[in-house]
């Protein structure tokens, strides 16, 4: 087979590179490891920054995202027994975020992709990256007994952190920078009717907490818990009493509760691999880089590599102008650093750690305080959760 770009990774990051690049005329090849029915049980974030909504809107798959999703203005932060608002719209300058499940963002793409003829193959196995340094890389993965081939002029790595792609990249060229936090996030989905029409990030001694939602039918909470921590060890009414524990007394008494839908738990990293280019093999998304849930910036972090690598590729075959391609991976990084700062911001604000002492937990508490008293760290605090430009 032959492509201008082979992506690998049917996860979002990659459908979105492969839909808007099929639109202006450049054809891609996606390939994924899993099922289509694998990638669309995986329950991820669901909160959009203002420039991924206009992605998805120019890719051609945000009808439904302006139908069912939800435009959020605000959010809390609940601490000391208290709920503060904060008002994204005011202090943003008037932007806001999309609440929409990552699951159907995920689907409206696949399914993009189909309406338009774009080939994306599933299953594949030993995908390997070759001769990414010369002017012919190709791309082979096995296919039952048989190697099939892919020659292309650029590899797009969008497989995640355990692919392929960044693995390519000689050691003594890559750069990894990696915090491992000892805290982890239960999850719950259930269908119940979520707690608060807007998030509640909460801060507690016991440990952190976040009342989110998918729709108002669908709701997924979180509570900290050690790494040690097992699903098994958390039963839907064990999670349902901690969570309760954790939120100001107005909150606990109207939270809904019922049995899990999906239950998981995620480990807490920072990680940034640089460059995020080597020869004509590009990283995206969390192929490259990795923050806490906090904050909800992984999604959009690969959001804004999409659109950087979209404007430089297009750039490249309507134009003949490499300037996008050689400056990506310096561009990306300056924008994915940011992000980092942010998620580990909001990380040590608002989680309880095992090893902290009592000053740091001093410290925790003036942040808050000087948060809310303080209209410019409220707009800091605002222009980084809506998204800083592209």
């Amino acid at each position: 087979m032959k492509t201008q770009i082979c992506i690998i990774g049917g996860g979002p990051s990659g459908l979105m590179l492969s839909q808007l690049l099929h639109l202006k005329g450049i054809d891609t090849i996606v390939l994924e490891r899993q099922s289509r029915e694998y990638v669309l049980g995986r329950i991820r974030a669901g909160v959009l920054e203002h420039g991924f909504a206009e992605l998805m809107r120019e890719a051609q798959c945000g009808e439904r995202m302006d139908r069912e999703g939800e435009i959020h203005e605000g959010f809390f932060i609940a601490h000391d027994g208290k709920l503060d608002r904060i008002d994204l719209h005011e202090h943003s300058g008037g932007s806001s975020v999309m609440v929409y499940g990552q699951t159907e963002l995920t689907r409206d793409l696949y399914e993009a992709r189909d309406r338009m003829g774009g080939k994306v193959i599933h299953n594949v196995e030993d995908v390997k990256i070759n001769d990414v340094t010369s002017a012919a890389p190709f791309v082979t993965y096995r296919d039952g007994d048989e190697v099939v081939r892919i020659d292309c002029d650029y590899v797009i790595g969008a497989d995640g952190f355990h692919g392929v792609s960044r693995k390519t990249i000689p050691a003594d060229v890559l750069r990894e920078h990696e915090r491992l936090y000892p805290i982890g996030w239960l999850g719950v989905l259930s269908r119940t009717k979520p707690v608060s029409p807007e998030l509640i990030y909460a801060r507690h001694e016991r440990g952190f907490a976040l009342c989110s939602l998918r729709s108002q039918v669908l709701s997924r909470y979180y509570i900290q818990v050690p790494l040690t921590d097992t699903v098994e060890d958390w039963s839907d009414e064990a999670f349902w009493a901690e969570l309760k524990k954790r939120l100001p007394e107005e909150v606990a008494a109207r939270l809904e509760t019922g049995p899990s839908i999906e239950k998981s738990i995620a480990p807490l990293r920072s990680f940034v691999a640089e460059p995020m280019r080597y020869g004509n093999l590009f990283l995206a998304g969390d192929a490259a880089h990795i923050v806490p849930p906090t904050g909800a910036r992984g999604l959009n972090s690969a959001a804004s590599d999409i659109y950087y690598l979209y404007h430089a590729l297009v750039d490249h075959y309507q134009k003949g102008d490499d300037a996008g391609l050689e400056g990506y991976s310096a561009k990306a990084l300056a924008r994915v650093w940011k992000a980092q700062r942010f998620s580990w911001w909001m990380t040590m604000m608002l989680h309880t750690f095992p090893d902290g002492i009592s000053y740091d937990r001093k410290l925790q508490e003036t942040e808050l305080q000087y948060l809310f008293s303080s209209e410019k760290a409220l707009g800091s605090l605002a222009e980084n959760y809506v998204g800083l430009p592209f």
